[in-house]
């Protein structure tokens, strides 16, 4: 395929093969929030140029993730029917080809539909890469792996908030919609001339059995699959809204720009860190309320201006990342085996449906409550309902297993 020697089999691929393969994958996957950070990147200008609503802000920054509310389950059997990585480039490809179409845009309509294009291709590009991951690591530090390559995504919204800023004073917001064609394009490049496929590049197929999934295990991964939306729809909000916030508090670009990349590189770090302290503490809950609460007490800081911006902003990033892999592993508990693949995408869902809902939300919310303030509040009321979701999850459970006798 594509020129490439697929590998024979998986137990004659070695140590190197399989980290190899997960650095080219993660680095693709960066483009992912490098291109998602943009519009948040260039909000002064689109609002100030424009003429933009906040509540347009907050729509086109989450019209990236709509797609995948109707694309997300078709994106993994097209992978099954024309391969992997093909499937991974054609998203690739619709993300460059959005870009250039939105740094084009005379207003909203023509941002909106560069957006969706690229959102397209994002869905078509994180489905696939996710199969290949686990298809190189599937038995073989799979935590791990997979803990590294969810990383990418905030890795990329780091490396936005680093350059685009500084592009944006220099170029205008157009060069900031455009970079995310570039680095799209880079990554087009990266699995083509380096990444080697696995054998099972084009394998899977429905599990035998019955496609219907009991109603409690339904009801169960949708609560998880809410909690992973709401997380991520909360730090969307965070790092597409504080910028506004910041500068209306009177912070200089510069200051912006150190503080918010600065929180999501720590949420990198804490991500990985709460890994390790959930398999080996053994505790979820009281990591998953530590973290929860103690990202709310920071945003409730950050929106009353208690104490400085900078100590809010960091005590964030070290805190919110930390549910990360509790979260995620809430679907195993959830689903039988022979139901996990239906059942994560139904759990996927809910992340698409935080990404694109919530962030409009908080648009709406900032321009009803005229302060830039409002969607930092919306978040730490997000951030403290994962703390009864989760206890109805775990009644949930234990239902289900009394069930099971």
């Amino acid at each position: 395929m594509m020129g490439w020697p697929a590998t024979a089999d998986r137990g004659v691929a070695t140590m190197e093969d399989r980290w190899r393969a997960l650095a080219i994958l993660t680095a693709a996957r960066t483009s992912l929030g490098f291109q998602f950070q943009s519009v948040a990147a260039a909000s002064p200008q689109l609002v100030g140029e424009l003429g933009l609503s906040y509540a347009d802000l907050g729509t086109l920054i989450g019209l990236y993730f709509l797609p995948g509310l109707f694309i997300a389950l078709p994106a993994g059997a097209l992978g099954r029917r024309f391969g992997d990585s093909r499937v991974a480039l054609a998203g690739l490809l619709l993300m460059a080809a959005g870009a250039v179409l939105g740094s084009m845009a005379g207003g909203f309509a023509g941002l909106a539909a560069g957006r969706l294009l690229s959102g397209i291709g994002a869905v078509l590009l994180s489905v696939p890469l996710s199969k290949m991951v686990t298809d190189w690591f599937a038995g073989r530090e799979i935590v791990l792996a997979m803990a590294i390559f969810m990383n990418s995504f905030p890795i990329g919204i780091g490396l936005a908030v680093l350059v685009l800023g500084g592009l944006a004073g220099a170029a205008g917001w157009p060069a900031v919609i455009a970079s995310g064609a570039g680095l799209a394009l880079a990554a087009l490049m990266l699995l083509l001339l380096a990444y080697r496929p696995h054998s099972n590049e084009r394998a899977g197929s429905a599990a035998a059995g019955s496609w219907r999934i009991p109603r409690l295990d339904v009801a169960l991964v949708c609560i998880a699959g809410a909690l992973w939306g709401i997380l991520n729809g909360a730090f969307a909000i965070m790092v597409g809204f504080a910028p506004s916030y910041l500068g209306a508090a009177g912070l200089g670009p510069a200051e912006i720009g150190l503080l918010t990349g600065a929180a999501t590189w720590l949420v990198v770090a804490s991500a990985q860190a709460g890994g390790m302290l959930a398999q080996r503490w053994g505790r979820p809950g009281p990591l998953l309320t530590v973290a929860a609460l103690g990202w709310t007490a920071c945003l409730l800081a950050l929106a009353t201006r208690t104490g400085p911006p900078a100590l809010a902003m960091i005590g964030s990033g070290l805190v919110m990342g930390l549910p990360v892999g509790v979260i995620m592993a809430l679907p195993s508990q959830a689903l039988r085996p022979e139901d996990r693949a239906l059942g994560m995408g139904v759990f996927f869902l809910w992340l698409y449906a935080g990404h694109a809902g919530l962030p409009p939300l908080a648009g709406w919310v900032q321009d009803r409550a005229g302060s830039p303030a409002a969607p930092l509040w919306l978040a730490a009321a997000l951030v403290l309902s994962l703390l009864p979701l989760f206890q109805v999850f775990r009644w949930g459970v234990a239902v289900r297993q009394r069930a099971a006798g």
